[in-house]
């Protein structure tokens, strides 16, 4: 099998949606899912505040490059433009750890080069796995020994974008 961590994200049009639809087109192969978390923007672009979410996903026919396809199936279907680097979208999907995988190839380096330093990725994963660990170390020291403000910028909302009990995952994560 093969299990991935899916960060998405959207800051254009219905947010909300947008994630709603990346959960729904992942499947069955959706384990877990994060609460919905408001974001500040990253990387010094003025836009409005994201909502993101971390997805894991684990489905014995899809490789690292088959969960890469498949997030860029489901940015395509949302109309995603890639227009400016770190700017508005649609929706973003990115993979950031798939098994044990490390590669430094350029269309898919593994782990993501920046999860670590990213509070928009760490809480929402670590809300849907306690347990996380990136790149040998705990997804919670990770994102407790990022600077406040970047923290600051990630807000809880109580929103859920998966039902496990609904989609028959009743001994699942409750996320």
């Amino acid at each position: 099998m093969t299990r991935a961590v899916l960060s998405i994200g959207s800051n254009i049009g219905d947010s909300e949606q947008q994630l709603r639809a990346v959960v729904e087109g992942l499947g069955d192969a959706v384990v877990a899912v994060s609460t919905v978390f408001a974001t500040a923007p990253w990387g010094g672009i003025d836009q409005q505040d994201f909502l993101n979410a971390v997805v894991i996903v684990d489905d014995e026919n899809t490789d690292c490059r088959g969960w890469l396809r498949r997030g860029q199936q489901l940015e395509t279907a949302a109309h995603r433009e890639r227009v400016q680097r770190w700017g508005p979208r649609t929706v973003d999907v990115d993979v950031v750890v798939c098994d044990d995988v490390v590669s430094d190839d350029p269309e898919l380096i593994l782990p993501h080069p920046l999860a670590h330093e990213r509070a928009f990725v760490l809480a929402p994963w670590l809300d849907a796995d306690p347990d996380a660990v990136l790149r040998g170390r705990s997804v919670r020291d990770l994102l407790a020994e990022l600077p406040e403000s970047e923290r600051a910028g990630v807000r809880r909302t109580e929103t859920r974008l998966w039902d496990p009990v609904r989609c028959g995952r009743a001994g699942g994560d409750s996320t």
